[in-house]
């Protein structure tokens, strides 16, 4: 499970690399302004919880099971929170309007806390 989570932060933080320089640097000509400050929301929330998997890999104290749901709820909520925003950044670039799957972004956010919670309660769950 561990090897697993870590491979995972690694992908999630290399593709949040590159999504961040496309956003800097190819998208600069093509969206405006206010649109390339949300696609960077998306990237910061992907390196945010690409690091998140790398500690819960490394971390002893918490269960297999724990890391297993905090694994999939993380993977889940970057490519709904993340994954939406980019989108809808990009929206104008697109014939298909984003916006009407915009509900999936708040969703991906309640996944994200929710890993936090999951985090939170196994810590809690230990004795000293």
């Amino acid at each position: 499970m561990d090897k697993k989570t870590i491979a995972i932060a690694a992908i999630l933080g290399a593709t949040g690399i590159i999504l961040g320089a496309f956003g800097a640097h190819g998208l600069k000509k093509l969206i405006e302004p206010d649109s390339i400050a949300v696609f960077e929301t998306g990237v910061k929330y992907q390196m945010y919880h690409a690091l998140f998997l790398l500690f819960i890999g490394i971390v002893t104290r918490i269960s297999d099971k724990a890391k297993k749901t905090i694994l999939i709820l993380t993977v889940l909520g970057v490519l709904f929170f993340s994954g939406s925003i980019y989108f809808l950044a990009c929206n104008s670039l697109f014939a298909f309007d984003f916006k009407t799957i915009g509900f999936i972004t708040p969703v991906g956010g309640l996944l994200l806390i929710s890993v936090w919670v999951v985090l939170f309660l196994q810590i809690m769950k230990q004795k000293e």
